[in-house]
């Protein structure tokens, strides 16, 4: 499949990133390992991964990432930029089998788009973010790889359920529009 990348793209990455940013600071702390949160700017990068697909999923997750740490927490943490890019690509790959934007998102779409984060949120968490730590900051595995199950746990959690009433509320508007034009 070729991806497509004009004017919208461009759009959506923008409005995407600063999304992203403006939701870095709106979090919920699990409280058992530092810094890991249930965050809701996940729902943002999951919708955008799957309406536009992997190019604006991992432009928002590395660019929004990187600029809410460095203006909520004063430095990036390149460790954990780096998953939320690739889970945007992995989420992203999948964005025409998801029909988000033709208002196809259907009980089968909904389960493949759920099955796939979930995966996505796995490369991203449970191995690249905690092997990422180990080797760029020579962090201690056993705190690394809770970090990331938590994180996972917290992502598939948000994504699931945001990520997946955006999209549906999208594709329903879209369905809505479509229709419309068609009576036309």
């Amino acid at each position: 499949m070729k991806t497509k990348f004009g004017i919208k793209e461009v759009v959506a990455i923008g409005i995407g990133t600063a999304l992203f940013v403006v939701l870095t600071n709106v979090q919920v702390p699990f409280g058992i390992v530092p810094n890991t949160a249930l965050q809701s700017r996940v729902a943002i990068l999951t919708f955008f991964s799957a309406v536009f697909g992997p190019i604006v999923g991992s432009a928002i997750g590395l660019i929004g990432h990187a600029l809410g740490d460095a203006v909520f927490y004063g430095g990036v943490w390149w460790s954990w930029v780096f998953p939320d890019a690739i889970y945007g690509i992995v989420l992203g790959l999948f964005a025409h089998k998801y029909a988000i934007k033709e208002g196809g998102f259907n009980k089968k779409a909904i389960i493949l788009f759920n099955v796939v984060q979930i995966v996505a949120n796995a490369v991203a968490w449970i191995l690249a973010a905690p092997v990422l730590d180990i080797l760029i900051y020579a962090e201690p595995a056993n705190k690394v790889f809770t970090q990331g199950a938590l994180a996972f746990i917290g992502n598939i959690v948000v994504a699931g359920v945001l990520g997946t009433i955006l999209a549906a509320a999208y594709s329903a508007i879209n369905a809505k529009s479509s229709s419309l034009t068609k009576e036309e």
